[in-house]
């Protein structure tokens, strides 16, 4: 089998950012200066007042009047349902279960989702505007998008924006995602796959009863012995006591928090105070548009206003640690990422303004302050002014909040699933199909013979016929929906515990009758006109995020 082209090339132009650098190797490590980028890596870093080496002095400097940070790293993200707006969640959930497979869940997310996953020409639609969402909340590196052809065959797609599950980089090992629940009897199991992972992450504990808890206690394997190690990051971790965050600490696992989807679905987040106290590595992930932030700029803006109102649990640098240094190093990329130093890949954020204090200044932004994203050295979102210099070859202009941005969706490795699609047409495309669902629904059709293994049917328009040796058609592997005939869930199964089978769940049928209109979510929080009147309308979120969240989005 041919070897895979790494996804990102170690190429880029050789330039220079001048504004206030924040390196986050330590809180105090902030330079006023400039940072030298060539080919993909950090060059140098050089003060205000210090001599600029002669291999250097002829590179051109770009006054960025703003603050540089490294990119965001998202440990947690079902990326493909981020077209999908906040669900006006109807009560207070105790775990997953409970809200998973309901009528208004399958009717708002998970219909829509395998009906445009599934249906030819919108796949491509999904991650490409799924992708610019990223950008354009500052995320450089999240969890993949996992894609499903008619030949059988499954991938991550290979985009702008870093997955960390399939890299075809040796310095950038793959780490791996685990969403259905460990049982006893796959505990042993579980244990030998994580000593071959460099990182896995696993669903822990979504929910905050007992069933929930018993995700964590099935990792036991005898007394003193647990399905846990360092290469384990547990994303939620919501029902764990403070106990079981000390023994993660003591196995050396680590762990991802969604404080926002949290809120929103159960009314609480993890214990975090005594996940700090452990002194366990915490990284920050918002999850998905449905139930969670629509970027980690976000997420990190709910993880501060959480902090404070319980003993400001976190200080600024250490809460966007979280979306920086403490994700690489849990991935084990810290040799690569995570901070501005020399040598490293040159992954970074740009926020409009130098004020006293950095932290602040990117927590209290929008992404309309998104000044520039760069990914492996490439300028790849950010104002137009900043982003023009370096040429106007595949960029596309949109307007966030009355600033004229541009995305450069050029890639010379670029997937060939979604191609050279532009931001426009894949977000007029998602609208008018979120809009016209239910019309969608009557003109497509399963397409015969053609399951994936978990009999998930492939749609296509209804005059549509397979060609032979045709071109793969693609479709989504919904990774947040259960497949046909399988629980992900199998420790909140009440057949479970009296070890019978677990409850087959039936085949989803999509029907028009079922379907409604649905809004395309906004691409980012400053050109959404309803996102805050939708967070004051969310029964379970406190008070203190309902009235703080704006106030966060100081600039709008």
């Amino acid at each position: 089998m041919a070897k895979k082209p790494i996804i990102d090339p170690l190429e880029s132009a050789r330039y220079g950012l001048h504004g206030f650098i924040v390196t986050m190797t330590a809180p105090d490590e902030i330079i006023k200066g400039t940072i030298f980028i060539n080919a993909a890596r950090i060059e140098a870093i050089i003060p205000d007042g210090k001599p600029i080496p002669e291999t250097l002095a002829d590179c051109k400097v770009y006054k960025t009047k703003g603050t540089i940070y490294p990119g965001f790293i998202e440990l947690h993200n079902h990326l493909s349902y981020n077209c999908l707006p906040m669900w006006n969640v109807p009560q207070k959930y105790d775990n997953r279960a409970q809200w998973s497979g309901i009528d208004p869940y399958r009717q708002n997310i998970s219909y829509p989702m395998n009906l445009l996953g599934k249906t030819k020409g919108y796949v491509e639609a999904i991650v490409r505007y799924v992708e610019c969402k990223c950008l354009a909340g500052g995320v450089t590196t999240s969890q993949g998008i996992m894609l499903f052809s008619n030949a059988g065959i499954k991938k991550y797609y290979r985009g702008i924006v870093r997955n960390v599950e399939e890299t075809a980089d040796a310095t950038l090992p793959n780490v791996d995602a685990h969403i259905p629940d460990i049982t006893a009897r796959d505990a042993e199991k579980f244990s030998k796959q994580l000593q071959k992972s460099s990182c896995l992450l696993l669903h822990l504990s979504e929910g905050t009863n007992a069933s929930a808890r018993k995700h964590f206690e099935r990792l036991q394997l005898s007394e003193n012995e647990w399905a846990i190690g360092p290469s384990l990051a547990g994303i939620h971790c919501v029902a764990l006591q403070p106990k079981d965050f000390v023994i993660m600490k003591q196995k050396g696992a680590s762990m991802v928090w969604s404080p926002f989807s949290n809120l929103l679905l159960y009314g609480q987040t993890a214990d975090i105070k005594s996940a700090k106290e452990s002194g366990i590595t915490i990284a920050l992930g918002s999850d998905w548009s449905p139930s969670g932030s629509k970027n980690l700029l976000g997420e990190l803006k709910v993880a501060k206003l959480y902090s404070d109102a319980n003993g400001k649990l976190f200080s600024d640098y250490e809460l966007i640690a979280m979306a920086t240094k403490n994700a690489a190093r849990i991935i084990k990329w810290e040799k690569e990422l995570g901070t501005l130093e020399k040598g490293k890949r040159a992954d970074l954020v740009v926020i409009k303004g130098m004020g006293n204090d950095p932290y602040k200044t990117l927590l209290q932004a929008s992404e309309k302050s998104i000044t520039l994203v760069v990914v492996n050295g490439t300028p790849r979102y950010g104002d137009a002014s900043l982003m023009r210099p370096f040429g106007s070859k595949g960029t596309e202009a949109k307007t966030i909040s009355g600033k004229p941005k541009l995305f450069n969706l050029l890639q010379l490795t670029q997937d060939p699933v979604v191609g050279t699609l532009t931001l426009a047409a894949a977000t007029q495309r998602m609208k008018e199909g979120l809009l016209n669902i239910k019309k969608l629904a009557t003109r497509s059709v399963p397409l015969r013979g053609m399951l994936d293994k978990q009999g998930n049917r492939f749609l296509v328009p209804l005059k549509a016929q397979p060609v032979a040796n045709a071109e793969p058609e693609w479709v989504l592997v919904l990774d947040h929906n259960e497949d046909e005939g399988e629980a992900v869930r199998p420790n909140f199964d009440p057949m479970a515990k009296h070890g019978l089978p677990f409850k087959k769940i039936a085949p989803m049928e999509i029907t028009p009758d079922v379907l409604t209109p649905i809004k395309l979510d906004a691409l980012t929080v400053a050109t959404d006109r309803t996102f805050f009147k939708k967070i004051a309308e969310q029964m379970n979120l406190p008070d203190y995020i309902k009235t703080g969240l704006k106030k966060m989005y100081a600039d709008l």
